[in-house]
């Protein structure tokens, strides 16, 4: 976990000035694709996501290191050719894991938080997902086990993996020529996250394009057809921890009211969307039939509220940095309030930009547990012992900004054991 923070601490604040810059680049061309409360509930999300990473809060069914130790049949030497291949493994099970994701109800709810903006833009790329707390996307690095590919190459190769995957979500950049039959570029990005009728379920590569253009998942982006972003039943809200549970709820809600035990069973398995004939009659859920058609969810933006609620991202943001820099000296289990009261600080900021009337309660819960704290330790999770250490070395600490697409790696390097979280 600690690594995993000083990780986000060096390599993430380049994220948040990306998102900043494709702003100011969309404000000075006239093509602004970047809404303020959007873009803020996106950069919340992806708090939410790496704040449950760094703690740790999920857990591997099997780790890579256990797959290499008993199942590989040889060893192979980390060579170019080897991050090459591994690679190529990453990102083939990176497509089948995403494939699953859209295809099955039930997984579809740890990537509707990705798909939840109805904008595209670079910020778009930080709705991760905080629902997931057990993965099985190692079990799908089986083949670079059985063939030996070294734990540190694969510590390598999959940060590197994820990051690859930010810049293509934008709608600045038009078609790319040849690079187009090999990566997923914007264009093709474009289209995934549409949900026009002729792009829904399409370009689920991550790096490469040519698994959907071999599995069939393949569409260009039509210049008759503009893309219209978001989900077919929208969120309704910038809350991204309500975004990450609603079409579980839903679920949950059906199967409960399903008539029939088949229906409350394979509800859970079956296609994206599917719901039992007899919950769907009577409990219709509003779901958008003409993408060209329908209003945005949008609340008051009143230059005073967006001042406010800047204010408070950036506070925010100072509080997670000093979360990541310090995990291993606040320790266990002061880091899990620590995470708590992040979660908590999330839920009043965006709940005050949906308008709800119940912000206001979580923004005193989370002025209390702040104040609590505080007189609990004496100071903020010893914040003061920080201060006098770097005073007394004459240095200043280097302040990051940790924001990440949801890297599901944890890496040791002590041990070289890598697990999947």
């Amino acid at each position: 976990m600690e690594q995993y923070g000083k990780i986000l601490l060096i390599a993430m604040p380049a994220f948040l000035l990306l998102v900043l810059f494709e702003k100011w680049y969309g404000w000075k061309k006239g093509f602004d694709t970047v809404r303020n409360f959007d873009m803020i509930s996106s950069l919340t999300s992806g708090v939410t996501n790496v704040t449950k990473d760094v703690l740790g809060i999920g857990f591997s069914i099997i780790t890579y290191t256990w797959l290499l130790q008993h199942l590989a049949v040889t060893h192979i030497k980390a060579t170019w050719l080897i991050y090459l291949v591994t690679f190529i493994v990453l990102d083939f099970a990176g497509y089948v894991v995403h494939l699953i994701d859209h295809k099955f109800n039930f997984f579809w709810n740890s990537h509707i938080i990705h798909h939840s903006s109805e904008e595209f833009n670079l910020a778009c790329a930080l709705r991760q997902s905080v629902s997931v707390f057990v993965k099985l996307f190692v079990i799908l690095l089986l083949p670079a086990a059985l063939l030996g590919v070294p734990a540190e190459v694969i510590a390598i190769v999959a940060p590197l993996h994820l990051f690859a995957q930010f810049w293509y979500h934008t709608r600045h950049i038009g078609k790319m020529g040849f690079l187009e039959k090999i990566i997923v570029t914007p264009s093709h990005h474009r289209v995934h996250h549409a949900i026009n009728k002729e792009y829904i379920d399409k370009n689920l590569g991550q790096i490469l394009i040519i698994w959907d253009k071999l599995f069939g998942t393949f569409q260009e982006e039509l210049k008759e057809v503009p893309p219209v972003y978001g989900i077919t039943r929208p969120a309704q809200t910038w809350n991204p921890i309500k975004i990450n549970f609603q079409h579980l709820w839903l679920l949950t809600k059906d199967a409960w009211r399903a008539k029939k035990i088949t229906d409350k069973i394979r509800i859970w398995f079956m296609p994206t969307g599917w719901r039992p004939a007899d919950v769907e009659a009577k409990y219709p859920v509003y779901k958008i039939e003409d993408v060209y058609h329908f209003t945005k969810y949008s609340t008051p933006e009143t230059r005073p509220m967006l001042v406010w609620c800047w204010i408070q991202l950036v506070v925010l943001l100072l509080f997670v940095s000093y979360l990541f820099g310090n995990i291993g000296f606040i320790g266990n289990p002061a880091f899990f309030l620590y995470g708590g009261f992040i979660f908590v600080f999330v839920y009043a900021l965006t709940e005050l930009m949906d308008g709800n009337r119940n912000a206001i309660w979580w923004e005193l819960l989370k002025c209390i547990i702040g104040a609590g704290f505080i007189f609990f330790f004496e100071d903020w999770f010893g914040v003061d012992r920080e201060l006098e250490v770097v005073a007394n070395a004459g240095e200043f600490p280097l302040l990051g900004v940790g924001l990440l697409t949801g890297l599901d790696l944890a890496i040791s390097y002590r041990t070289g054991e890598v697990t999947i979280l």
